[in-house]
């Protein structure tokens, strides 16, 4: 099998109009059309052919970390990033740097998933 891309984050939510506002209005992701599903969402754009899909319903408990179950988002300046999650008051970690000199910064959204912010600094 020769996968070609991540297609798609699907996020089990429990408020999805919490979610929206986080997604949508927060973070300032492209809200995309989704299908006519007969259940309750959300689709957004991630990157240039990523999606992130939003489900509601969630009723479960959730288990996330920056460490452990966390999904991430490449950016193009950390500075930029951090910047624009201070103006929208977005809570975030301080920056790290892994070992192969990329920075990261996690920040949580409203169920408690964790995001990472990922600046690439190799090449």
């Amino acid at each position: 099998m020769n996968t070609e891309d991540l297609n798609h984050v699907a996020l089990h939510v429990s408020d999805l109009d919490e979610s929206r506002k986080f997604y949508g209005e927060l973070l300032g992701l492209e809200k995309i059309k989704r299908p006519d599903f007969n259940f309750p969402g959300e689709w957004y754009r991630l990157g240039e052919s990523q999606e992130l899909h939003l489900i509601a319903g969630r009723e479960d408990e959730m288990n996330s970390s920056s460490r452990g179950n966390h999904y991430a988002l490449g950016v193009k300046s950390m500075n930029e990033a951090e910047a624009y999650l201070a103006e929208k008051g977005v809570p975030h970690t301080p920056r790290q740097v892994r070992p192969d000199g990329a920075f990261q910064i996690y920040c949580e959204d409203p169920d408690g998933y964790w995001i990472e912010f990922c600046q690439n600094n190799i090449g």
